[in-house]
């Protein structure tokens, strides 16, 4: 049950409208680097760059991670005034938050509607913003995307949307180059044939753009797979000023293969600081702190802007926090849509005299109240996994599997709500120890086991949807109406501390 799967209609219509780029071949211009220096004033008026100018004015490219919770949306303004939206947030709030800051920057026309990939995260407000700006504003240009589906009423709406307003949609792959004036921007995955089976995470759309000696790499929810193909494939043209966290600051992105060859002066992650998932993960966040990245966080920071004329750059959020990764935590939230203005926090050069080295937080981090900030080295234990990266303790991601999920239960699902199930199996040679931990899907319905929840080595539990007393492996989510659904979801699990511990999707 739960969400409703695109009909074979719909999905042939998709792979009907989405065109093939032309291959591109160029490069853009690296980022030799320098130190990033705190703002000697919270007037955006008075940095070194000029003042953010939404019609692109002032020549500056600027890149906003727009605060809109458990989700993500990055919209560019390049230095001719063109437009370039990343995704569109969460399915919950259908495009509110984006909608509202895009009013807020007079932001009348998007020019290219960027889809990383197909997640409900990713495409919430894609069918409104898509329904406004043909409705009320100058309208959708063209809209890019990985071309690979989701059975979810929110992806059929998108696709509803644009098929009501006959915009022009691309299938977009590495290679490919959106033609923003003024700029260059590179689609650099996913590949031709995809990776990993067609995940969706690991075939985002990944963008680098670069505006004379800045750049910036947004990777949507590449994980370990993609990060690896990027750095076989571009290796140090991936260098980049800006860096997006990838998926939301998880553990299962942002490794250390990717930190080494982009290099970021800066950092910034979009995720609810109540995250449901606990992003950004401490394990991320460690790594940031190792190499001395200054690190914005849309949780304690609201909407985050970078901006840059091509020889300098300055940062401007809405809140003043720390931008040490360690600490980041320990700083007050921020809900979407709060109406503090933006103000600028750091400046630094990217031109050919700014050096090559990132500096120590000691002097290149900037904390609340204006001074220098040590970011601590000292992340905690870590295990470094088979993939390169990086995991809290040894019960990762390996120690357990998703042996199986049952989503589509005999007859009427909600008379049958034990038919719908998942089965976890434990693949260390330990005992798992479970108390505490959590399943949760897409749509962030979760269950938590009990005390003294624990999987011997190679056994496996049921987790039945519906009522029963728990017992010889089986457990029961006490819930009322179906959970997984049907057409394709994602299983979530999280230790007690809430650290991920295993992230699977699953088709219908």
């Amino acid at each position: 049950m739960g969400l409703r799967a695109v009909s074979s209609r719909r999905i042939a219509l998709s792979v009907v409208v989405l065109v093939l780029l032309s291959g591109f071949a160029g490069c853009l211009g690296g980022d030799p680097g320098g130190s990033v220096e705190s703002a000697t004033s919270t007037d955006p008026g008075e940095s070194s760059a000029a003042p953010l100018d939404a019609d692109g004015d002032a020549g500056n490219l600027s890149i906003h991670f727009i605060h809109v919770g458990q989700g993500a949306s990055v919209l560019v303004v390049g230095p001719s005034g063109e437009t370039l939206l990343y995704d569109t947030g969460n399915w919950n709030d259908d495009g509110k938050h984006v909608l509202e800051y895009l009013r807020s920057q007079n932001i009348t026309r998007i020019d290219y509607l960027v889809t990383s990939h197909a997640d409900a995260d990713h495409i919430g407000g894609h069918a409104e913003v898509i329904d406004y700006y043909e409705t009320q504003a100058d309208g959708i240009g063209a809209i890019y995307d990985p071309g690979i589906a989701a059975g979810t009423q929110t992806y059929e709406d998108y696709l509803d949307a644009v098929e009501r307003h006959n915009v022009t949609l691309y299938r977009a792959q590495a290679g490919d180059q959106i033609p923003m004036a003024g700029a260059s921007v590179r689609v650099l995955a996913p590949p031709e044939g995809y990776l990993d089976g067609r995940e969706r995470n690991e075939n985002s759309l990944v963008l680098r753009i670069g505006y004379e000696n800045a750049s910036v790499l947004l990777p949507g929810d590449a994980e370990a797979d993609a990060e690896r193909y990027l750095t076989e494939t571009d290796g140090a043209g991936l260098n980049a000023t800006l860096l997006g966290a990838g998926h939301h600051g998880s553990n299962s992105s942002t490794g250390p293969g990717l930190l080494g060859e982009v290099a970021p002066r800066v950092v910034a992650v979009q995720s609810a600081f109540d995250s449901p998932y606990g992003h950004p993960h401490r394990e991320m966040l460690a790594r940031l702190a190792e190499r001395g990245v200054p690190t914005y966080w849309t949780g304690v920071h609201g909407d985050i802007v970078f901006e840059t004329d091509g020889e300098r750059a300055v940062v401007r959020t809405q809140r003043a926090a720390t931008t040490n990764p360690l600490e980041l935590k320990s700083a007050p939230g921020v809900e979407p849509g709060a109406s503090d203005p933006l103000e600028g926090r750091a400046s630094f050069a990217v031109g050919p005299g700014a050096g090559s080295e990132v500096s120590p937080p000691a002097t290149g981090t900037d904390s609340a109240d204006g001074g220098p900030e040590t970011v601590a080295t000292d992340g905690g234990s870590e295990t470094v996994a088979a993939d390169g990266g990086t995991t809290a303790d040894s019960t990762s991601a390996t120690a357990l599997e998703v042996a199986e999920v049952h989503a589509d239960a005999r007859g009427d699902e909600y008379e049958n709500l034990n038919d719908e199930y998942v089965v976890l199996r434990n693949a260390r040679s330990q005992t798992l120890d479970l108390s505490g931990w959590t399943v949760a899907d897409e749509a962030d319905h979760r269950y938590t086991f009990p005390e003294e929840t624990t999987l011997a080595p190679g056994e496996s539990l049921t987790l039945h949807t519906g009522i029963g007393r728990d017992g010889g492996g089986d457990y029961y989510w006490n819930s009322e109406q179906p959970v997984w659904n049907n057409a394709g979801d994602t299983v979530f699990v999280r230790d007690d501390d809430g650290s991920l511990v295993l992230e699977v999707e699953y088709d219908g």
